[in-house]
């Protein structure tokens, strides 16, 4: 069990704590997150700062 990784323990906790509703609010961090690292100095950046 040790050398889980991140994501397969993060699942065994929604399975076993039976918190799904976990799954998307992470789900949605993680894009945003993704979102931010890949168009910080892109040319989609002013389109995309223009949605919020």
């Amino acid at each position: 069990m040790a050398n889980q990784s991140i994501i397969a323990e993060f699942w065994e906790f929604l399975k076993v704590g039976k918190r799904y509703w976990l799954l998307p609010i992470v789900l949605v961090l993680v894009l945003l997150g993704a979102l931010i690292v890949f168009t910080e100095s892109s040319a989609v950046a002013p389109f995309i700062y223009a949605l919020f």
